[in-house]
């Protein structure tokens, strides 16, 4: 009987302590470290909106975006950050050029200045990455590829990516891309053959994008994978809802309809990558290749059968998580820059002639090639003065005295 209650108040103090240990760690996250983190940054002077309890400035972004598009744009103008981020330009006037919202728990720090930025890229570039929250809002969607990796995790894996796009590599898939576009243009020709007077070319640049990236670097056609990039982009649509959101620890167990959306096209997505990845393990393992190939997924394949003495090694889930990223995110900024570049030609009747004068010069009437490029000026040295670099970029500081020395050195 001694022993038995001997267990139980063992177990119970296990229990207790337990329990104080999770309430003190939930405390801390959600309430005595952001209140800490407030009071450092208003002692050196950086200041910003009240935060809400949990919740932080996420309502009063939310809020500052629904008014900033709730109507559509008068006319063409590369004032984009008005629009798009109307909190920065709102709280930068009120509080300066530095200042500080809260993303939930999560303080974020908005930098403005130049060479401010320029230093934390540089001499602090090991002490940053992507935060818990990024990660955590892009799991299901390009998992702990490249773009989520940090530290020497990222070192590692932009090192085996590398090789895929060095320069000679992509000039020996020139060949390619010059195809891609041609079956882009002629499906556009047959779309305004047709009768078609208004055509969404943001498609179009998606497509050609989309089958460049899944011929040069996972050796499938658009027409193979666009059900990958179709599911993709929903999984992209249903991550971006989220951040919009409080994340708490354990929600994504909640039996939710977003969840389960969410889980349901993880699995489809996953299922198609395997497809395409024990193809072509299937070729090496009946004789019918003698290598995985020397593209990205050829690469991923020869990495994951190493065995690193440095502790990295690669899983099959990494490579699908690499796999989506290069898949979706690889192909859409491309696409994006085609899209407004497009849209900036439509928009500068006289610049259109220029660049059709040039490329006709150029060319001479023949398909354009790795041989042209160098000979074209106005495309290649005025015209991505058209366009505006990224409006921001999202670091987050592994360690306390970054952000410390960071507004130190500010004011």
């Amino acid at each position: 009987m001694g022993v038995i209650l001997l267990v139980l108040t063992s177990l119970l103090v296990i229990f207790i302590f337990s329990f104080l240990k999770v309430a003190y760690d939930t405390i801390s996250c959600y309430f005595l470290t952001p209140r800490r983190i407030k009071k450092i940054m208003e002692k050196q002077g950086v200041r910003g909106p009240k935060p809400r309890p949990l919740t932080g400035n996420i309502l009063d972004v939310a809020s500052f975006l629904s008014q900033s598009t709730s109507k559509d744009m008068d006319q063409i103008t590369h004032d984009t950050v008005s629009r798009l981020l109307p909190h920065y330009v709102a709280w930068s006037k009120q509080y300066g050029k530095r200042f500080i919202f809260w993303n939930g728990v999560e303080p974020r720090l908005c930098i403005s200045e130049t060479e401010m930025i320029k230093e934390l890229l540089t001499k602090y570039s090991t002490k940053s990455g992507k935060s818990w929250l990024q990660r955590e809002g892009t799991k299901h969607f390009i998992g702990r590829g490249l773009l989520m990796a940090n530290g020497s995790d990222w070192s590692h894996q932009r090192h085996i990516a590398a090789p895929s796009f060095m320069g000679e590599r992509l000039k020996s898939n020139a060949g390619l891309m010059v195809e891609c576009t041609k079956n882009m243009l002629q499906s556009l020709r047959n779309a305004v053959e047709s009768g078609l007077t208004e055509v969404e070319i943001g498609e179009y640049m998606s497509r050609v994008t989309a089958d460049i990236i899944s011929r040069t670097q996972f050796g499938s056609s658009y027409e193979k994978g666009k059900q990958i990039f179709h599911l993709l982009t929903e999984l992209q649509s249903l991550c971006h809802q989220a951040t919009r959101h409080l994340c708490l620890p354990g929600s994504r167990f909640f039996p939710s309809n977003y969840n389960r959306q969410i889980k349901s096209k993880k699995m489809e997505v996953d299922r198609l990558l395997l497809e395409i990845i024990q193809s072509r393990k299937d070729c090496v393992e009946i004789g019918r290749s003698s290598s995985y190939g020397d593209d990205l997924l050829g690469m991923l394949l020869n990495e994951m059968e190493r065995k690193r003495s440095d502790g990295f090694n690669i899983n099959l889930q990494l490579v699908m998580d690499e796999c989506k990223t290069f898949f979706f995110a690889g192909h859409e900024t491309t696409s994006l820059l085609l899209t407004w570049t497009v849209m900036l030609l439509a928009s500068n009747p006289c610049w259109q002639e220029k660049v059709r004068a040039e490329v006709s010069e150029v060319c001479n009437g023949e398909t354009p090639s790795i041989d042209h490029l160098p000979k074209f000026n106005l495309v290649s040295k005025n015209l991505p003065i058209l366009s505006k670099s990224v409006p921001f970029t999202l670091n987050h500081a592994k360690q306390r005295a970054i952000i410390l020395l960071a507004v130190k050195s500010m004011v």
